[in-house]
């Protein structure tokens, strides 16, 4: 076959030009069949936006020229955002069951119930949700992301899409569930499948693609075979951008090290009064028959003094943004207790006084759910200082401009609505919204696993900066990946709902006490997950 015969989608000199800014200028880039191209750059340099085009999506009054061509047949899309595809009052499985339907109208009637759902348990198994009756039966909200993630790969899959735009289909992935989506996608591509994978996770990159297109503001600045581009970059951002994944973590992490080991050469002190704490946490969702539950948390405790800085890691679906969600007051189904400065906090964030909502505050991994889609940034952020603080509005604005600037966010991004921002923009405005707040605890949900290395480094230089200035401020760190874990210095691992191994993190992912922890370190790979100084 020729290589333009192989071609399934084609993009020629795509423009794409929104409120007189062009968002991408003069993109081009093929799909081949059994093969990927990676779209690669920093949060809001256009990788969305292109690839949203295969599907003909373009943002609201776009001015858009070039040619678009798509000839493999129906475009599947995976989200970095599945919430945002999956309706909030339906059920998981029930997208995949209306699919699944439409798929079997021509046979008998007595064989399409059977055929449907032997259609929707292949399709879950290669989206590697095997077994997956209750999680199905769940609504979106009660899915972690990476489950939400899967759910959306296997409409896609169900559908028998044969040009795939994967949209950071591993961001928020443990070490385990990302090699099974490799395998995945590997499998698909293997089937003659064209697969446009835009993602920030450059191990990723480097495994499955055979092309690699980088973008900057837009503009192609390299491209060429994976290979060359990955290991012999010829541009400077590129260079930049695939610098060692873990180098700024790393340097990150020895700074808090010294800094804590600075404080502990003198005399031992008694352990502080906890900021908070939990005791026996046993959370639950609605199960699929009435009147049942489904625990997702079961008997976790947790200390916060003041300044602790704590990762809570394990697989996706293994209770870690429900023990966050129950910190914040966002899932209220659960036993055991809660307490900020040992007094009890209230379920339901609606039972909570601004003091307690303040103090407590939550980064969503899913930054653009959490923002009112018809106000401004800078307007959402600074109302935050209103409401919690009391702050007046000038002073507000003044604050959340000051943060959204040191975030990396201009004037062209606060003053536009969140739907104009990339999803790595809306994180940073996201993480500016909680430290405004000036928060007693800081609960970060996957902020950086679908960022770039550049924009990645600037937000922990952020978090740095604030975390120096108040040495009293706790932090839960919820993360599939043990590289960013590094930077705490205790940690939880979370196995199916169960806290199987606690302690400082260097002696944790050192020498793993539990089997689970040991199979995490060891899929993470040894050279990117080590410990300084372990």
């Amino acid at each position: 076959m020729s290589a333009a015969a192989n071609v399934v989608a084609e993009v020629d000199g795509l423009r794409v030009e929104v409120g007189g800014r062009a968002v991408v200028d003069g993109v081009s880039l093929r799909v081949r069949a059994g093969a990927v191209t990676a779209l690669v750059g920093a949060s809001g340099s256009g990788k969305t936006t292109t690839g949203l085009a295969l599907l003909g999506a373009y943002p609201p009054d776009a001015l858009v020229t070039g040619t678009v061509t798509v000839t493999g047949g129906l475009v599947g899309h995976v989200p970095q955002h599945p919430a945002a595809v999956l309706n909030p009052a339906r059920r998981a499985g029930a997208l995949l069951a209306d699919i699944a339907r439409t798929q079997v109208r021509h046979l008998p009637r007595r064989e399409r119930a059977k055929a449907a759902r032997h259609r929707i348990t292949e399709a879950l198994t290669r989206a590697q949700l095997p077994d997956a009756a209750d999680l199905l039966r769940r609504y979106p909200h009660q899915l972690s992301g990476g489950q939400q993630q899967r759910v959306v790969l296997a409409q896609a899959l169900l559908l028998g899409a044969r040009v795939v735009v994967a949209d950071e289909p591993t961001t928020g992935q443990d070490a385990l569930t990302k090699r099974r989506i490799v395998a995945e996608l590997m499998s698909v591509v293997q089937q003659g499948i064209g697969v446009l994978l835009l993602s920030h996770d450059l191990d990723v990159v480097r495994e499955l693609a055979d092309e690699i297109v980088v973008l900057r503001d837009g503009r192609v600045v390299e491209a060429g075979p994976a290979e060359q581009v990955a290991s012999a970059p010829r541009d400077a951002w590129t260079r930049q951008l695939f610098a060692p994944r873990d180098a700024w973590t790393r340097q990150w992490f020895a700074s808090r090290e010294e800094q804590t080991d600075a404080g502990t050469r003198s005399a031992p002190e008694p352990e502080p009064r906890p900021v908070l704490e939990v005791r026996d946490l046993t959370a639950h969702h609605r199960g699929s028959r009435p009147r049942r539950t489904v625990d997702v948390l079961r008997n976790v405790s947790l200390r916060l003094p003041p300044g602790a800085r704590v990762a809570v890691v394990g697989r996706s679906g293994s209770g870690k943004t429900t023990l966050g969600r129950c910190l914040a007051g966002l899932h209220r189904t659960y036993e055991g207790e809660i307490l900020l400065d040992c007094v009890r906090l209230p379920r339901s964030l609606r039972d909570r006084t601004p003091a307690h909502l303040a103090a407590v505050q939550y980064v969503f991994q899913d930054a653009q759910a959490s923002f009112d889609e018809h106000r401004t940034v800078l307007a959402q952020v600074a109302r935050t200082a209103i409401r919690l603080r009391g702050a007046a509005p000038a002073d507000a604005t003044r604050e959340a401009g000051e943060l959204l600037a040191e975030v990396g966010l201009g004037e062209q991004h606060i003053h536009s609505r969140p739907g104009r921002l990339s999803g790595g923009e809306l994180q940073r405005a996201a993480l500016a919204r909680a430290l405004l707040a000036r928060p007693r605890v800081l609960i970060c949900d996957e902020i950086t696993s679908g960022l770039d290395t550049v924009t990645r480094h600037g937000i922990l230089t952020v978090l740095d900066r604030h975390l120096r200035e108040q040495p009293d401020l706790a932090l839960v760190w919820i993360t599939h990946d043990l590289g960013t874990a590094t930077t705490a210095n205790q940690i939880l691992v979370l196995d199916a709902g169960n806290p199987v191994e606690q302690g400082p993190t260097g002696q944790v992912l050192a020498a793993p006490g539990h089997p689970f922890t040991a199979a995490l370190v060891e899929a993470s790979s040894g050279a990117r997950v080590g410990v300084p100084g372990a």
